[in-house]
């Protein structure tokens, strides 16, 4: 028996060595990856603490010789201030979401539970959206909110950044709504609830996933967007924290950019979306797995 359990354990050996190489290996390109993803983002950090000069020594040095918070400094008092495009960003950012949910929600619900003719080439349609880049559309709608008075504005541009997530929201929140079992909703009308009840009874605690993502990316979407923010918005005191950057790019410091103001702003900037991704991780995978797969 000791013989027979010593041949049993010999043929396993070569089995668990190729099962630990290829975990090394693993963990061996998860590791570049990260190193890859993140390294950008420290170099960013170390910018922003370098003093003014070393910030804007050529060639760039990649360890600071010394730290300094001036470029924090300059960036705080930057023209309106930064606690300004801060609100700006913030205010925007939250309007996207509140529109976005707003919008969603309900569509996705009626084209996932209603019999609507044709529900499915509706649902096509607006998916076709997502293939027409959202600059094309810049100049008509900069035209169209110039009439009705939302040029300039927040509100305006949180619409603009509503109409460039509202695609893909639906998407998600369409196929987690299908996906929740039908006894429940016919239970629930049996007991006599109507439809606003159902959704806010049966429908949204199950799909809570779903939801979350769709501000995670509303949130991402209104945050870091640029180009509609500088078309729409014409005074510095309602630019977005993208559009002041941009601005303080041209910044001189030493005959050249203030790298070290802008590579702050690029840190202050990175810190709500990575808060805001750790915050809601937990529900992050399973909304977007819901309402991939129906």
């Amino acid at each position: 028996m000791t013989a027979t359990l010593e041949r049993t354990l010999v043929r396993d050996i070569p089995g668990k060595a190729r099962v630990g190489r290829r975990g090394y290996l693993v963990a061996a390109g998860c590791i570049a990856i990260v190193t890859v993803m993140l390294l950008p983002l420290l170099y960013s950090i170390l910018a922003s603490i370098k003093p003014t000069a070393e910030a804007a020594a050529s060639p760039p040095t990649y360890l600071p010789h010394g730290v300094s918070l001036d470029s924090y400094q300059r960036l705080w008092n930057y023209q309106e201030g930064l606690l300004t495009y801060l609100g700006n960003s913030f205010g925007t950012a939250v309007l996207t979401i509140v529109f976005t949910l707003l919008l969603t929600v309900p569509a996705g619900y009626a084209l996932a539970r209603f019999p609507i003719p044709g529900k499915e080439l509706i649902f096509v349609v607006l998916l076709l959206s997502l293939i027409v880049p959202y600059q094309a559309l810049l100049t008509p709608m900069f035209l169209m909110f110039a009439k009705i008075g939302l040029t300039n504005s927040l509100i305006g541009l949180a619409v603009l950044h509503t109409t460039i997530q509202l695609p893909f929201s639906l998407y998600i929140l369409r196929n987690s709504f299908a996906a929740v079992p039908r006894e429940l909703e016919e239970a629930a009308v049996m007991d006599g609830a109507a439809s606003p009840q159902i959704l806010l009874r049966i429908f949204i605690p199950p799909t809570v996933p779903a939801i979350v993502t769709v501000t995670l990316f509303a949130f991402i979407t209104s945050w870091n967007e640029f180009l509609g923010a500088l078309v729409m918005m014409s005074s510095s005191e309602k630019f977005t924290l993208p559009v002041i950057l941009a601005t303080a790019r041209t910044e001189t410091s030493l005959g050249g950019t203030d790298w070290g103001m802008l590579q702050a702003g690029v840190t202050i900037s990175i810190i709500p979306c990575v808060l805001v991704y750790l915050l809601l991780q937990r529900y992050y995978m399973a909304g977007l797995m819901s309402g991939a797969v129906k």
